[in-house]
């Protein structure tokens, strides 16, 4: 087999496959058993016909076609192995040639990884949070516990910001009522932002028995986006009242016997997550550095890829939430352009990033132990709070261990890129991430904590599933 290769762009390529016909001895074999199987010649059972008999019952083209089908994928992979190329699309191939018991040439045009070189990388300067822990932030930490704590008391007086409400509500048009927007018994806190507009507005200055209607449009439902009558009616209202902060709140939110101690363990955890959070930010600062170093041009088909698959799931949040587009994205104070624009963006800044971290993985042969696969799995399982080897055995049966694989190892290629690093914080004192690692419970500690802080945020391209 020959292969020549012809730059259509720094990310499309077309080959050129010449394959003498000897060499398709397999296939052919393969496709006269096939067609053998589908045909139906008296005199001979199925999967019995002679090969001179189906050629001449149903020509030879039948059967080369059938080879051909089996033969050019297998021969477009060698193809690919042999020009060193990394597709990240599938190839658009046309069969031009077809000289029997010659040669057979075929042509494959693909998208692939643009060729391009990692700047070094040492001593990029990078800035980072400072690790120190304030008693603002414990006290933040402390309210958060409050809050988890805190209990709802019925009170005599009009709603307020920040009160609950249980309410029935209502919403007609044109005078008549919807029956899939009515509701009772809902409990609400009053400010929190209801995507049903209008409705914060009326509450506040509500009491028991109270009804009051307004106007405005609704945001789910076969009504979504028509103008209704909403009729609220309150059941009760109750304002949230906090725990002292005292030794027995201790007792009752932690395993601390009083008040101080809670709070050093709340700042001994403070100082841990802003260490953790240095290592993180290092590494994303550090790889942001590098990437505006290389201009790299993108496979456009991988780029529609990646975009089309952000806004699938998009749509798939949107249909799950039960609103409509304009109550979604009202919701979350952005528009569907303003959306579009970020996923634009994300889609290139991910596909770039890939491109990059699979080069370093390469110059630094990283690898992926047995014992960090587990270790991947368990975590993730964790998050998506399932049994790991329910996990394990849906990512084996999915094929998406190698996406797995692929993830680990471009994190620790993040690792190498944020360790070579200078890493000073915001006043200024230089972060020795080393020293970091040491002083979280041990190197491998806080390697696994930054590593699944990396796995919340890290944005994860679809041209990750090409990678190797």
């Amino acid at each position: 087999m020959k292969t020549a290769v012809e730059e259509l762009s720094p990310t499309r390529v077309k080959l050129t496959v010449e394959v003498p016909f000897e060499e398709l001895g397999e296939s052919l074999q393969a496709a006269y058993k096939k067609v053998a199987q589908q045909v139906r010649v008296p005199g001979f059972r199925p999967g019995k016909v002679p090969a001179r008999i189906i050629e001449q019952r149903f020509g030879r083209a039948v059967v080369l076609e059938e080879t051909l089908n089996d033969a050019v994928p297998k021969l477009y992979g060698q193809a690919v192995d042999a020009s060193d190329i990394f597709p990240v699309s599938q190839p658009e191939i046309e069969v031009t040639k077809i000289e029997d018991g010659e040669q057979v040439e075929f042509t494959a045009e693909v998208d692939i990884r643009p060729n391009f070189d990692v700047p070094d990388f040492q001593g990029l300067e990078v800035t980072v949070p400072v690790a120190e822990v304030s008693d603002e932030d414990v006290d933040g930490q402390l309210d958060g516990l409050r809050q988890r704590f805190a209990t709802l008391t019925g009170v005599e007086r009009a709603a307020a910001n920040g009160d609950y409400v249980v309410m029935d509500l209502a919403a007609a048009i044109d005078g008549v009522n919807i029956e899939e927007q009515q509701a009772n018994d809902v409990s609400y806190e009053v400010g929190a932002g209801s995507v049903l507009q209008g409705l914060d507005d009326a509450l506040v200055g509500m009491s028991a028995g109270d009804t009051k209607e307004f106007t405005t449009s609704l945001v789910g439902g076969e009504n979504a986006g028509e103008e209704a009558v909403v009729t609220i009616t309150i059941k009760s209202v109750k304002e949230k009242v906090l725990p002292e902060l005292d030794d027995e709140f201790a007792q009752l939110a932690s395993e601390f016997d009083s008040l101080d101690e809670l709070k050093d363990s709340i700042r001994e955890q403070a100082r841990r997550n802003k260490l953790i959070d240095q290592v993180v930010q290092a590494r994303e600062n550090a790889l942001d550095a590098l990437l505006a170093k290389i201009d790299i041009p993108l496979p456009e088909s991988a780029f529609k890829a990646e975009v089309d698959n952000r806004k699938h799931n998009l749509e798939h949040q949107i249909a799950e939430s039960g609103l409509s587009k304009e109550a979604y994205f009202r919701l979350y104070q952005t528009t569907e352009e303003e959306r579009y624009a970020e996923f634009d963006e994300n889609a290139a800044k991910a596909l770039k990033t890939g491109f990059v971290l699979d080069k370093i993985v390469k110059a630094e042969e990283l690898g992926v132990s047995e014992q960090e696969l587990t270790n991947f799995v368990v975590r993730r399982a964790m998050q998506m709070n399932v049994a790991p080897n329910t996990l394990a055995q849906h990512l084996a049966d999915n094929d998406q261990l190698t996406l797995a694989m692929v993830e680990i190892v471009r994190d620790k290629a993040k690792s190498v890129v944020g360790d070579a690093a200078k890493v000073t914080d915001e006043a200024g004192n230089e972060v020795d991430l080393k020293a970091i690692y040491t002083e979280i419970n041990g190197e491998e500690s806080a390697e696994e904590d930054a590593e699944e802080s990396n796995e919340n945020s890290a944005d994860k391209p679809a041209e990750a599933e090409a990678a190797k």
